[in-house]
């Protein structure tokens, strides 16, 4: 089955191009057929990048996935088209006014790391929106900083300023094979880290919480939260093969100091095209999650969060 977009939104022609299966909107709504609702609140710059990262990862399962955009209500994005803003996302105030509801969510990350949550601009309404999932929505995926956001919002787990970025494409082992969420995963992994912060995994531990994806260089990688319908990974499965390189070239053109991204062009070497090594365990993770809330989300969707 495929994804359903809107067929101007750009994400539609590059998924096409790639052989996902995409459907429009009108041909969806002649298939007698309840596709599972997932949201993306997306707090990052580049929007349409973003959106075409996870709409690839959603769009490759079995099931029919309608993409809902969300972004926070009063906060005005500076990297991305106003016309596409208007055209494509709705305010979370107005979703929540709706009271609508969705199978799945994913909060992305954002690039203010170095700000305590409560001096985030729009942190009030982001803890209101940890809040509503938890009555609105079937299961809910905190990425990066918004899965840090969202495991301080609900357990008090601190992040903490590292004296480095962490910043690379490292190896994480596999510590509960058993998990729905990890079906098919190798037990030794590679996935794409830019951060500078991390959460301390014995703080994760001490609030009752089972990570599943670790690292000795850079700490838990995935987490799950079963009382809160969550999951919080803190990496990048969803990044493109080039994501790191540009970040790393954005900040070289800007006179950052930035280490080389660790472990991914050949030899440690810039001038080398970077080898992507963890998509198949992003299509594996995102599948078992869509198939995860696939078996335990209600077909009516007024009975999610009763």
């Amino acid at each position: 089955m495929p994804i359903k977009l809107p067929s101007d939104l750009p994400a539609f022609d590059v998924l096409t191009r790639e052989g996902v299966m995409v459907m429009a909107e009108e041909a969806a709504a002649r298939q007698d057929i309840r596709p599972l609702r997932i949201g993306l609140l997306n707090l990052m710059p580049k929007k349409i990048q973003t959106e075409n990262q996870f709409a690839r990862l959603i769009g490759a399962t079995p099931l029919q996935i309608e993409l809902s955009l969300i972004r926070m209500s009063e906060h005005q994005t500076k990297n991305t088209a106003a016309e596409h803003m208007e055209n494509f996302y709705r305010p979370f105030s107005e979703v929540a006014e709706t009271g609508e509801k969705f199978d799945g969510l994913i909060i992305t990350g954002a690039p203010i790391e170095h700000l305590p949550f409560e001096e985030v601009t729009y942190w009030d309404e982001l803890c209101q929106i940890f809040d509503w999932t938890q009555t609105h929505v079937q299961s809910t995926f905190g990425v990066c900083w918004g899965g840090m956001a969202m495991i301080n919002h609900f357990h008090g787990v601190r992040k903490h300023l590292l004296d480095a970025k962490a910043f690379g494409a490292v190896r994480h082992r596999v510590l509960d094979a058993a998990s729905p969420y990890l079906r098919g995963f190798s037990d030794d992994i590679v996935v794409p880290v830019s951060r500078w912060t991390e959460l301390q995994r014995e703080e994760i531990l001490q609030a009752g919480l089972k990570i599943l994806i670790d690292s000795d260089e850079t700490g838990p990688c995935l987490v799950e939260d079963p009382a809160h319908r969550a999951l919080y990974v803190f990496n990048h499965f969803e990044y493109d093969s080039g994501t790191l390189k540009e970040e790393y070239d954005r900040d070289v053109a800007s006179g950052k100091p930035i280490n080389v991204p660790a472990n991914y062009y050949p030899g440690d070497d810039p001038s080398k095209t970077p080898q992507n090594r963890w998509r198949s365990h992003a299509h594996l993770l995102y599948g078992n999650w869509i198939n995860e809330i696939y078996q335990s989300t209600p077909y009516d969707l007024a009975d999610i969060g009763t």
